[in-house]
């Protein structure tokens, strides 16, 4: 049959990708249309995201869409990062552009809303982890500095939901990305709408729950005008791309049953988890800090947030500032920083990659350095060195946290499997499987563009439900398999670093 044409727009908080997905109605390929730089500017001292340059981005991805595949094109979905939101005011006029969660100033707020609340009553309102970054404490920010935006909010809409909007000229919150908020109930799928009343923060600005899936409206007359396609369909993929991600993990099992298998969706975050068919808010979830988020197909994902390749980007940032962009060449590339980490010695030094040092520094490989001189280790001094240091311990990290993920799970879990970008660095996917004794599977690389187009597929009847969609991605995607090694050696480095995480 021809191919049908599913177009992706993948939004990272440091790129965007607008992807074509060319279903034959037995196999899928990726085919890249636009790319463009993304990440939050430093505007008077606020980290913005500037969406208007994005949305930009976009249209000039799907006229390019359309400009190659022609009417061969059925629909279009969003998927992006969580906890970040844009409001609409009155006549739908956007109130400043959306701050990014990596500003500070939601610090001291988490804890104000523990000290008022506790705990417990948060996580059996949402039981979502907890993190500076939510978007429960964003509001909070909002309030306590009488923010003109809160005040004059009459729409609340998570990035996704922004982009959709401004594709169709519908307001809706998807479920997928509503459960970053912490003010989304996992057992009932509706807004968390007393735990907000007992803080004092506003509900009338949260609009009607969509699950993924949902034909969300059609292009509008300016956007079709704008782009040259015609008013194809809008479709909800999970628009929290680790969601898409999980959809597109190849494993062999229903939606919703006890996996053996857990996945890690390996980018700027790491992401482990398990997929289930209800909520887990047992004391232990809270106590582990796990967090109940949507998943597509009405299931959760149980997992846990780690801090992931962003301690290495924002490495081989400095270095290149430091260097400079031109003398740098192909020294400071990731291959070639891969290489100088294997050359390295191993097991000399380790960090938790979830300290709050490296939220957001302005010197990673120093704040690297300073972990390890005041955890009493020794000090990695190279580019080299500090990578592999890096590499190592996220793979610890992820043992640290599969113990955790199992009990939550009930039992051993034999296979892991990595998706997104982070399946590209062989050294970390290697490194994973000797740290954790399991067999890893990596791949595919585009998980969360496949997920989102494989979401599309499903809506317009093409791929049955999501067990197929895996089948379809499982055939049509090469997946590389990493065996466990060094079992004692990896056992010894384990030791010392549960002492310098418990530190």
């Amino acid at each position: 049959m021809p191919d049908q044409i599913y177009l992706a727009v993948d939004l990272g908080a440091s790129s965007g990708r607008v992807l074509a997905g060319l279903f034959d109605g037995s196999r899928l390929r990726l085919e890249e249309v636009h790319r463009f730089e993304n990440g939050a500017v430093n505007l008077a001292g606020s980290l913005q995201w500037n969406v208007l340059g994005l949305w930009q981005n976009i249209l000039h991805g799907l006229r390019a869409a359309r400009a190659k595949y022609g009417d061969a094109i059925r629909s279009v979905g969003v998927d992006t990062w969580g906890v970040d939101f844009a409001l609409l005011g009155r006549d739908d006029v956007l109130l400043g552009n959306p701050v990014s969660y990596r500003d500070h100033r939601t610090d001291g707020l988490m804890d104000q809303a523990l000290a008022e609340l506790g705990r417990e009553e948060i996580f059996a309102h949402t039981g979502l982890q907890f993190m500076p970054i939510n978007t429960l404490y964003q509001f909070m920010t909002l309030k306590k500095y009488n923010s003109p935006w809160l005040e004059g909010a009459k729409s609340f809409l998570m990035m996704p939901d922004f982009f959709h909007w401004l594709l169709t000229g519908v307001k809706a919150n998807e479920v997928t990305n509503a459960t970053t908020t912490q003010f989304f109930n996992p057992v009932r799928r509706t807004w968390a709408t007393e735990l907000l009343d007992k803080l004092n923060l506003p509900t009338h600005l949260l609009g009607p729950l969509v699950e993924p899936g949902t034909k969300l409206g059609s292009l509008t007359a300016a956007v079709a005008a704008e782009t040259g396609l015609p008013r194809i369909d809008v479709v909800l993929p999970g628009t929290h791309d680790t969601a898409s991600a999980v959809m597109a993990v190849p494993a062999k099992s229903t939606p919703g049953a006890r996996p053996d298998w857990c996945y890690i969706s390996s980018g700027t975050w790491s992401l482990i988890g398990i997929e289930t068919p209800q909520p887990v808010m047992t004391d232990l979830c809270c106590k582990l800090g796990f967090t109940n988020e949507g998943g597509v197909g009405n299931t959760i994902r149980v997992l846990k947030n780690i801090t992931g390749l962003w301690i290495i980007q924002e490495c081989r940032r400095i270095w290149l500032a430091e260097r400079g962009q031109a003398s740098a060449g192909d020294d400071l590339s990731w291959s070639a920083l891969t290489a100088k980490a294997a050359a390295a010695a191993g097991h000399k030094s380790f960090i938790d990659p979830d300290d709050a040092s490296f939220q957001a520094p302005d010197d990673m490989p120093e704040a690297i350095r300073a972990f390890c001189r005041r955890t009493g280790q020794t000090v990695p001094q190279s580019e080299g060195e500090v990578i592999r240091t890096v590499i190592e311990s996220l793979a610890l990290k992820y043992r640290y946290m599969l113990g955790k993920v199992e009990a939550l799970a009930g039992g051993r879990l034999e296979t892991i499997h990595i998706v997104g970008g982070g399946t590209q660095n062989k050294a970390l996917c290697q490194a994973a499987a000797d740290a954790c004794h399991r067999r890893v599977v990596a791949g595919p690389v585009e998980a969360t563009a496949i997920g989102n187009v494989m979401m599309q597929a499903i809506a317009a009847g093409a791929a049955k439900d999501i067990a197929q969609a895996r089948d379809i991605v499982r055939e049509s995607f090469t997946v590389e398999e990493y065996e466990p090694r060094d079992p004692a050696k990896w056992d010894e480095a384990y030791a010392r670093f549960e002492k310098i995480v418990g530190k």
